[in-house]
């Protein structure tokens, strides 16, 4: 049987009783080389921030950042970050798959981990919610587990076929390049795709 919105949400919010998998204390490295190599431009959207140590980072080096999570336990660990760091980022409890309703386009999106939590059906209208917010030329960085990380703990695998085949209309593949996710769980990190899209 099929999860229903408000399930998904609950188990989100319920991760946060504790210490969820994806959350490292820290930025992702990935997230890091981005900065590093000049990918990330302009007004950025973290979507599917967690406690916003992606978003805090970029923050740091001087972007203008919004952060949005379904789970608003996320959301308040962030903004008490952003407050004791004296960090001027904007978190906001919203729902990734309507966007639209930020009413705000952006040049970078990032997602370290969101896309590969969806569904078939629920990935058609992420991809749609972001197009919705991305400025044509603008960039969306996306990390998710691959096909190559063994069976187990964390979210549904995801090949180059299905990341090419989700986005054929509207975008175009930068690179699809491997990479690693930064976990709590043992052995500390996941085989995962590293994709640039640009909006045409």
């Amino acid at each position: 049987m099929k999860a229903t919105k408000e399930e998904i949400i609950n188990s989100f919010e319920s991760a946060y009783d504790g210490v969820p998998g994806w959350e490292v204390g820290r930025p992702q490295y990935e997230i890091i080389m981005l900065e590093a190599a000049g990918e990330i431009h302009g007004l950025v959207l973290d979507v599917g921030c967690g406690t916003g140590e992606n978003a805090l980072y970029l923050v740091k080096q001087g972007y203008d950042v919004i952060g949005v999570d379904v789970a608003s336990a996320a959301i308040s660990r962030a903004r008490k970050k952003a407050w004791s760091r004296d960090l001027h980022g904007l978190f906001l409890n919203q729902d990734a798959l309507d966007l639209q309703s930020l009413g705000l386009k952006f040049d970078t999106i990032i997602d370290s981990g969101l896309f590969h939590v969806f569904s078939d059906e629920a990935r058609k209208k992420f991809v749609k919610s972001i197009d919705s917010v991305l400025r044509v030329g603008g960039t969306y960085l996306m990390m998710c587990f691959s096909e190559h990380e063994l069976p187990g703990w964390g979210p549904r695998r995801v090949s180059q076929e299905e990341i090419r085949e989700s986005f054929k209309k509207g975008f175009k593949i930068n690179y699809i390049h491997e990479a690693m996710f930064q976990t709590n769980h043992s052995p500390g990190e996941a085989k995962a795709w590293l994709t640039s899209f640009t909006k045409i």
